[in-house]
């Protein structure tokens, strides 16, 4: 797992910025070659102050994929909208019918390396500025019939069946840059603060708090790929195929149950028992049928289930985590008042620092992909990382934070009980974050019995150094903890 770890203490650098923001990407007067390639990224056209139109005049080369085509003008042209992956935004480009043929541009899906220039489009028009191209230098054609990813929003679920597709897509590519940046935005700030980058091993014989159990490394086909296997051989049943298939067995019972009511009224002779068992046997083997029909439906439809958790689709919330490990080298200088030594004081300055800088890089380089994950998926994103790039963080002991849930409790009702000595769920963090302190929160001494063998014990012998920080929504962004062998360990997850 890679690891960061700080050779000296007194190294204090202010955060570099090594990529420039979006406002300072292009000059009006210029336009920037991607080096190696000399293809201008669209993002540097679109996301310029003035949205590309002081860029009007150059000849220029792009390249990217056809979002959507059209022809006009009886064929005599075709409006394309392209994106190279860069930016959310695309690039209307026009094509003429005499530069190359139309049909094989339009397709949704369509690589396209063109060179051309950048104009105004007449008035009335949404775009700032479009592209026409004078030469077409190569194009990637797709079977519009084949090509599985349309115009329409797709589920995420239906992507997974088109790994290697979904990076064109809209939330996906607004999401990878979104992590390249912070992957960025993180190397940053550590190299900013003296920290060095190595790499430790991946696969590692240790089975360290249970890891062996999440994760296995093996050679035989996973659970996940067999279900699947069977699955697509026979299919899941539906809620309403399990309701059709109890209401059956119900029915089936009730008939039962009145042939063998109705049996005590009738005669019994010789000659007729046979006749009064005959339709009683006949419906108790339909019932027995029925129930056997309604348990198989109901282990299938587990064992979708099953696929669903084990391809990691989750049925209701579901997390991607990203872990770094940062390992700070501190000597023991003791506490500091209310129980709080220098080292965990010290975790608490990086991570309100380092999640600060990362709000803050977000902010002022992926805005245009922030904005889009706001209108699209999270009403709230935008406002909530502004909110946490300029709060200052609350800090609090653990027996302090229950002290506010108890009070809490008596007139708000958790679904876990609140007391000293439980691990505080999501309920909790949310509501210290969201309601009472409306800000970021660092709970930190957290009792020694909830938290890992290895944790440093504070001097009142009942609790130890660790911290957790909690942000709005997402309750626990990361846990900070300091471990106590010979020297302190401070590490961040």
């Amino acid at each position: 797992m890679p690891a960061l770890i700080r050779l000296h203490q007194n190294l204090r650098k202010t955060s570099a910025d090594l990529t420039p923001p979006l406002s300072e990407l292009t000059l009006n007067d210029t336009v920037e070659e991607a080096i190696l390639s000399q293809r201008v990224p669209i993002r540097s056209i679109v996301s310029s102050p003035d949205d590309g139109v002081g860029l009007a005049g150059h000849v220029i080369k792009i390249g990217g994929w056809v979002k959507t085509g059209r022809e006009q003008g009886k064929g005599a042209f075709a409006f394309l909208e392209v994106n190279d992956g860069s930016c959310p935004a695309n690039l209307q480009v026009i094509v003429d019918a005499e530069v190359h043929k139309l049909s094989e541009l339009v397709p949704t899906g369509t690589c396209v390396h063109v060179e051309g220039d950048l104009q105004v489009p007449p008035e009335g028009e949404k775009q700032k500025i479009e592209f026409r191209v004078k030469k077409v230098l190569s194009v990637g054609t797709v079977d519009a019939a084949k090509y599985p990813l349309p115009k329409t929003k797709l589920t995420l679920e239906l992507l997974r069946d088109f790994v290697h597709l979904r990076s064109r897509t809209n939330t996906i590519s607004a999401i990878a840059r979104i992590r390249n940046a912070l992957a960025y935005a993180t190397h940053t700030f550590f190299q900013n603060h003296g920290f060095l980058y190595i790499h430790t091993p991946i696969i590692t014989t240790s089975d360290c708090e249970g890891a062996g159990e999440m994760f296995q490394v093996t050679s035989l086909l996973s659970e996940a790929e067999k279900l699947e296997k069977e699955l697509k051989e026979n299919p899941a049943p539906s809620e309403a195929d399990i309701n059709a298939a109890e209401q059956l067995a119900k029915e089936k019972g009730k008939v039962v149950a009145q042939l063998k009511a109705s049996k005590g009224s009738i005669e019994k002779t010789d000659a007729n028992i046979a006749d009064i068992n005959k339709p009683i046997s006949a419906a108790v083997a339909e019932l027995k049928r029925a129930d056997e029909n309604l348990v198989k439906l109901q282990e299938r439809l587990k064992m979708g289930e099953r696929y669903r958790l084990s391809a990691g689709i989750p049925k209701k919330d579901g997390i991607n985590c990203t872990m770094v490990t940062i390992l700070l080298f501190v000597l023991s200088r003791g506490s500091i008042g209310n129980n709080l030594s220098t080292s965990t004081e010290e975790n608490m300055n990086y991570a309100e620092a380092y999640v600060k800088f990362l709000c803050q890089w977000l902010l002022d380089r992926c805005l245009d992909d922030v904005e889009f994950i706001t209108n699209s998926i999270d009403n709230d994103a935008l406002s909530r990382l502004r909110m946490v790039a300029s709060s200052n963080f609350q800090r609090i002991t653990y027996t302090d934070t229950i002290k506010i849930l108890e009070g809490a409790a008596k007139v708000k009702k958790f679904e876990n009980k609140v007391e000293w000595g439980i691990d505080l769920a999501s309920e909790h963090g949310r509501y210290l974050t969201e309601e009472h302190f409306k800000a970021p929160v660092i709970v930190y001494n957290y009792p020694k019995g909830i938290k890992a063998f290895y944790m440093k014990v504070n001097e009142d012998k009942k609790t130890v150094a660790a911290m957790d920080l909690l942000v709005p929504k997402l309750s626990l962004l990361n846990l900070f903890l300091v471990c106590w062998k010979k020297y302190h360990f401070s590490l961040v997850k």
